[in-house]
């Protein structure tokens, strides 16, 4: 099945809108039949966006042997929370070998939370230095920024290098606390690629629904009104990757008051939803 896809901001790359995020099954060790299972059917469903991180547990090797043979035909993406150069250029060694591949789509800086990793990241032998390096040498395409705790540190983030990319929180939950929203709108304006996380807020929301699918399509429907590139979701078993892709086929823009009684909708739950902020 053909996705529909939308451009990743300046990089030029065609995005399927929905992606297999790093979470969910992914994020386990010792689960490889499970893991297997939900890759190949993200893959059956024409999602061809696949996101991991060195801080995912067994998220790349799983993702290495699941794509074996697909690599021509995705666009695979992981992060580093390293913060000194050091530490950035082990876990990319480590992250190649475990993905098996020579070269990533998108190397990410991971989870950007205070002014103390801004500072580590842009210091002489800071991160960013083997970022820099790493795209240079044609160890990664392209070169993104990841963030869920504060929206000014993200936005001063994308000051200190020219980033591809930025991953931030997309969810109706969002406008009611230190949105990133504005911020997401802000690097499509600059030209970056989008993608939104915790799109289903850990799957708190449909646990609570009374039809769980249907929530499920709507919160993929409102991250996808958004000023965004695509979103990743991590998925706990095939099922849940088949019905991502569903609700990427067919997607509809909701209209402004559609989105708006969405968020309304969760207004009472807001901060309990919005868990990755402290």
């Amino acid at each position: 099945m053909a996705l529909p896809q939308r451009s990743l901001g300046r990089t030029g790359h065609q995005a399927t809108i929905v992606g297999l995020g790093g979470e969910g099954v992914l994020r386990t060790y010792g689960e490889e039949k499970e893991a297997r299972a939900v890759i190949e059917a993200a893959l059956a469903a024409g999602i061809r966006y696949f996101e991991s991180a060195r801080a995912y547990s067994g998220s790349e090797a799983y993702l290495g042997k699941g794509l074996k043979g697909h690599r021509d035909q995705i666009f695979l993406t992981s992060k580093s929370h390293g913060r000194s150069y050091e530490e950035a250029m082990a876990h990319l060694s480590i992250t190649l070998k475990n993905l098996d591949t020579d070269h990533l789509d998108l190397w990410q800086v991971h989870d950007l939370r205070t002014a103390a990793d801004l500072e580590a990241i842009a210091a002489p032998g800071g991160a960013l230095q083997a970022f820099r390096e790493a795209k240079e040498r044609g160890w990664t395409r392209f070169v993104g920024a990841t963030g869920h705790h504060e929206p000014q540190i993200l936005r001063r983030a994308l000051d200190l290098y020219d980033f591809d990319t930025v991953l931030l929180p997309v969810n109706p939950a969002e406008p009611h606390d230190h949105s990133f929203l504005p911020l997401a709108g802000e690097a499509q304006a600059r030209g970056l690629g989008v993608i939104g996380m915790k799109v289903l807020c850990r799957g708190l929301l449909p646990q609570l629904a009374e039809e769980p699918e249907k929530l499920t399509f709507e919160l993929v429907a409102y991250a996808l009104s958004q000023p965004v590139s695509l979103v990743v979701i991590g998925c706990d078993n095939p099922a849940q990757a088949k019905a991502l892709a569903q609700a990427a086929a067919n997607f509809t823009p909701m209209t402004p008051e559609e989105q708006k009684a969405l968020e309304e909708a969760v207004a009472p739950f807001a901060r309990q939803l919005m868990y990755y902020k402290p």
